[in-house]
């Protein structure tokens, strides 16, 4: 058994600036990335042999892109990386790991957690179908495949992420139909005070939006979601929307890319025991975390989106703090001052993340509207009528007790892309506050795990 060293989980933002803190410090963390490159989600790496430019890739965000990569490149020889590795549960003191159906049981001084973000996705009727992606596998696709998800894209949802890949989109050429907010304009100018705290994003975000409507793009926002259309066979073939006005409206379209922003990736600080927090700006469950990066979990730190949403600058920042608190808190030199300076960066960005709660808000009014016809949970196939059924009919008004008695989070995605939505209807259908209503608990494994998997010999 190797001897207790400090390990980073995740290989995006947050990760590479953490590793960098350790390895500064005299220190060889070992690095464990589920990806087989680095740069996380929002800094994706392209393919070996893929030959596009930094710009056409990350836009804006392309001098930050390659800063990341290049500091990861420098990083190479001075840490253990562990890419294709997946963190699946961890236990008294431990990580396990699996790589290659390969189990690996690794013992740890300091847990720096640095698991990222997924989409948050509200069902809309239909979101079934062949054809619905999220914001994030729309990315992946342009990023690592260099395509598009369809000939005739409508990006649906709200949150600076619609704006961002639909750009991304635009750049590459593809054919869109339209980027439909859910979010008004009033929340957006109601929010400005917040967002100034970081004007430069805040512009960034607005050059999106008029680059969209240049190119003739129609972006419309305060709409409501009805319906997407088509069939089992040929997948999407149109979206129904009811404009500000209440008019209702449809698109041709054979894709959808659909998200409301982000929710963190929380299920393996759970797993480490950390205490959680309920968020009523965002209507999440976040876990508690210090500015510094400590969690409720002795010599277990959070940082980057899975503990608090505030960007891929602010991931970065995050990543050097709960590194800087790891090396602190094992008795090894940290820069106070520094840490002062970063958090000072931190209050910031906090301000512009309640600014984005504001500007772009979870619609939680769609989820208690659903039809009862309507999936909910794709994996298990579990229907708005179904979790009402539980609570009415069975008394459930708490997520984990719904979800024994209906499979809703049951699935391979574990509650990822269903969660929120349910807890919702369970709340509105049970007249109870989303707080009472809980959240699902994180269960080992945190994703699906291979019949050929096999523990490591030693």
């Amino acid at each position: 058994m190797a001897e207790p060293g400090v390990i980073v989980i995740g290989a995006g933002p947050a990760g590479v600036r953490a590793a960098e803190e350790l390895v500064a410090a005299g220190l060889r963390p070992v690095v464990i990335d589920e990806g087989r490159r680095d740069g996380g989600q929002i800094y994706r790496r392209q393919p070996e042999h893929f030959t596009r430019s930094y710009e056409s890739l990350y836009g804006g965000e392309a001098a930050r892109a390659a800063a990341v990569h290049q500091s990861f490149d420098a990083l190479r020889g001075k840490i253990d990386y562990r890419p294709e590795t997946l963190a699946w549960n961890i236990s008294e003191g431990h990580l396990h790991v699996v790589s290659n159906h390969r189990t690996e049981k690794l013992p740890y001084a300091a847990l720096v957690v640095c698991s990222g973000a997924t989409d948050r996705l509200m069902p809309v009727p239909g979101w079934e179908l062949s054809g619905v992606f999220s914001l994030g596998a729309s990315q992946i696709a342009l990023k690592s495949q260099a395509c598009s998800i369809g000939g005739r894209v409508v990006f649906l949802g709200s949150g600076p992420l619609l704006y961002l890949v639909a750009t991304q989109y635009l750049k590459a050429g593809a054919n869109i139909a339209a980027v439909l907010d859910t979010s008004r304009l009033r929340h957006q100018i109601a929010a400005l005070p917040k967002l100034l705290a970081r004007p430069k994003l805040l512009r960034q975000g607005l050059s999106y939006i008029a680059a969209l409507r240049k190119a003739g793009v129609p972006v419309l926002s305060g709409i409501t979601p009805v319906a997407i259309g088509g069939g089992a066979e040929e997948g999407v073939d149109k979206l129904s929307y009811r404009d500000a006005s209440g008019q209702t409206h449809t698109l041709a379209c054979d894709a959808v890319a659909l998200g409301y922003h982000l929710r963190p990736e929380t299920q393996l600080a759970d797993l480490a025991g950390c205490a959680f927090r309920y968020d009523d700006e965002t209507r999440q469950w976040f876990p508690q975390v210090s500015m510094e990066g400590r969690s409720s979990v002795a010599n277990v730190y959070l940082a980057g989106d899975g503990a608090r949403i505030l960007g891929a600058e602010g991931a970065e920042n995050a990543g050097r703090l709960a590194a800087l608190s790891a090396l602190a808190d094992l008795g090894l030199a940290a820069d106070a001052g520094r840490v002062a300076t970063l958090g000072r960066e931190q209050v910031k960005m906090e301000s512009f993340r309640r600014g984005l709660a504001q500007a772009f808000p979870w619609p939680a009014a769609q989820a208690a509207a659903l039809p009862d016809d309507t999936i909910v949970c794709r994996c298990e196939c579990i229907t708005a009528g179904e979790l009402r059924r539980v609570v009415n009919d069975m008394g459930a008004q708490e997520a984990n007790r719904a979800k024994a008695f209906s499979r809703v989070g049951m699935g391979r995605c574990q509650g990822r892309y269903c969660a929120n939505a349910g807890a919702e209807i369970i709340a509105h259908a049970a007249g109870v506050p989303l707080e009472q209503v809980g959240r699902l608990r994180g269960q080992a494994p945190v994703k699906p795990l291979s019949f050929r998997t096999r523990e490591e010999q030693t």
